[in-house]
């Protein structure tokens, strides 16, 4: 297989804490919160160095899906031993036993989750719809609070047990993280301003996905939050983000109040983290969520299918805002279910963020 860089893509590191929680964390008065949080800020720079912010005016074509092979997952986990170099150590591949490490475990149940949502319900193998290798590397760092998609593959810090939990406790923070390989595999979205917020979002959107479907939750049965688990339990929150609720996953005398706005009428302009792409995140989130719960059921069945359809449908561009992806989903559900109920309830979940489609325009 070709190297990322020779198919076109632009690998972008993608974090699933923003750097403001971190921030604050790095900024408290005791040692034992603010130090590790410094040194993830610092591991999270040079990594974000590595990797460029996608700069290219088009956007990748869908791979094809290939019918070569067995429709299953291919993973593969490492142990970084608490270093940084990476992958690590090899602790298990597909199809051997459980190893004695819950987070090797963990790892290896959420890669596979989520290539289960991906062939059953959208019949796409693996996020490059190839059967791309799934990697997963656990134990990153000294008490490393954060998780990430390089561009290649997964990684998870232990977090500091103060704040953050193992990152692997999630199932839906596995899923968004690797939820970014499936949008650098086909939508290919900038990690700039509203397209980052967009591709952050997705992220959110699938992660969340992948936790219903694995429990077998209706929309109104899930909680929509994002890394509930996560957090210690000295932490006043449920949650990294609410996707019902932007804005109320947490309020911490530590971490602060979550920041995210909920409509554009709230709009967080802002030059940090990418032009507020994990901020603004919260405003496509609850559009979304307010579509699966108008339309009930099994989210990623109707509301699902429509995101992954404008994902891979190849008119995204690649800086697109949300007006772009909010008209790109409206036509999607035109195309996919007719003039109905799906259209109407499109329509107004975008409409109640504040955010404008071409009926609205």
């Amino acid at each position: 297989m070709q190297p990322l860089s020779q198919q076109g893509f632009h690998p972008v590191f993608c974090t699933i804490v923003p750097p403001h929680v971190l921030d604050k964390l790095s900024q408290s008065d005791d040692p034992v919160l603010a130090d590790p949080a410094r040194r993830t800020l610092e591991s999270d720079a040079a990594r974000r160095t590595r990797r460029q912010v996608t700069t290219v005016s088009r956007p990748t074509a869908p791979a094809e899906p290939d019918d070569e092979g067995t429709a299953k997952p291919d993973r593969t986990l490492y142990d970084c031993r608490h270093g940084t170099d990476l992958p690590g150590t090899k602790v298990r591949g597909e199809g051997e036993k459980p190893t004695k490490d819950a987070s090797v475990n963990r790892a290896y149940a959420g890669l596979g989750a989520t290539f289960d949502l991906l062939l059953t319900a959208y019949g796409r193998r693996s996020i490059d719809g190839r059967g791309l290798p799934l990697i997963g590397s656990v134990h990153y760092d000294e008490k490393y609070n954060n998780a990430f998609w390089d561009g290649e593959q997964m990684v998870f810090g232990d977090g500091d047990g103060e704040i953050f939990l193992d990152f692997t406790v999630a199932l839906d923070v596995i899923a968004h993280e690797l939820a970014h390989g499936l949008t650098q595999y086909t939508a290919n979205l900038s990690y700039y301003g509203q397209s980052g917020a967009l591709n952050e979002s997705v992220s959110d959107v699938f992660g969340s996905l992948v936790k219903q479907y694995s429990l077998g939750q209706t929309a109104d049965q899930a909680d929509w939050l994002i890394g509930e688990g996560l957090l210690a339990p000295r932490v006043q929150g449920v949650a990294l983000r609410s996707m019902k609720a932007p804005g109320t996953a947490y309020d911490d005398d530590v971490l602060g109040k979550d920041p995210q706005p909920a409509s554009m009428d709230d709009y967080v302009h802002t030059g940090d983290d990418n032009g507020g792409v994990h901020l603004n995140s919260g405003i496509p989130n609850r559009a979304f969520y307010l579509l699966a719960t108008a339309l009930g059921g099994n989210s990623w069945e109707r509301a699902g299918q429509l995101w992954f359809d404008v994902l891979t449908g190849g008119e995204l561009a690649v800086d697109a805002d949300f007006a772009d992806f909010a008209r790109l989903t409206v036509a999607a559900a035109r195309s996919r279910f007719g003039e109905g109920d799906e259209v109407e309830a499109v329509l107004k979940a975008w409409s109640e963020v504040g955010v404008p489609t071409d009926q609205e325009r």
